[in-house]
């Protein structure tokens, strides 16, 4: 099934039931595909399971799909948010892409006080979040919150999520990057020692936190400090290594997956 077109729909998917395709879609499947009545499309929308589906009308800018047969039950989503600081337009967008291929529930865009994007917008990510949804066999679509100020995201997080703060400084304030004192502890090592719940993995911006919100962030309940290595790493380099390793240590590459009737996502 893997050249049959694979679309993200938002109604209701039943046997047999007819599903509207938007303007974009339509115009995917008979100008750029080429398809025609009768041909094969799968469609999911995050909570039916995705299914075999065949188009029974196509006219104009309209296309109608029936459904035919489920292929996949619907998953449960991985309980981890993403915050991260916006960056520069193109890594933003990697930023998205990949936190949507690797699982997570939720990607917030946080407002720091060495950010360097000004403005973010939410429009276009949820439609990079789509995109790598549909071209990963992913069953669900992250949510994409509005950039919000720092902290007023994580006080909006769900109660009781333990917080990964990636923080690569040290204490030291005469020293690059805060010389060797005050460092946090391996990521690898927290992750083995956190009990189940949900999850959320904070990056900062090129130049790390300020001072002020390092302090802030150590002071506040279920943050836990971890450090990457010993390599300063690129921001969206960091988003990828800290995601491969909640994944490797607490997410579904381990090979269990939330009952999805328990899912708990934020």
């Amino acid at each position: 099934m893997g050249n049959v077109p694979r679309l993200f729909v938002t109604s209701d998917i039943a046997r047999d039931g007819f599903v509207a395709l938007d303007e974009g879609q339509a115009k995917y499947l008979s100008r750029v595909m080429r398809l025609k009545k009768g041909d094969a499309v799968r469609v999911f929308n995050g909570r039916d399971g995705e299914w075999r589906s065949e188009i029974d009308m196509i006219e104009g800018r309209s296309v109608l799909v029936k459904a035919r047969e489920r292929l996949k039950d619907q998953a449960a989503t991985m309980p981890l948010t993403l915050l991260f600081a916006p960056l520069k337009k193109t890594r933003t967008d990697f930023v998205v892409e990949k936190a949507t291929e690797m699982g997570v529930a939720r990607i917030i865009p946080v407002m720091t006080d060495y950010t360097q994007a000004s403005r973010v917008r939410e429009d276009r990510l949820e439609k990079i979040a789509l995109e790598a949804a549909e071209q990963t066999e992913r069953m669900d679509i992250p949510r994409v919150d509005r950039a919000q100020a720092l902290f007023a995201a994580i006080a909006d997080l769900e109660d009781h999520t333990t917080v990964l703060f990636c923080d690569e400084a040290g204490d030291d304030a005469s020293r690059a990057w805060g010389g060797d004192s005050g460092r946090a502890a391996p990521m690898v090592d927290v992750l083995t020692r956190l009990g189940d719940g949900a999850g959320a993995i904070l990056v900062g911006p090129e130049g790390g936190f300020s001072p002020a919100e390092r302090e802030h962030l150590r002071a506040l309940p279920h943050v836990e400090p971890v450090t990457l290595g010993p390599r300063i790493l690129r921001a969206e380099t960091a988003v990828v290594a800290a995601l491969a390793l909640w994944q490797a240590i607490r997410g579904d590459w381990t090979g269990t997956l939330p009952d999805p009737a328990e899912d708990k996502t934020p």
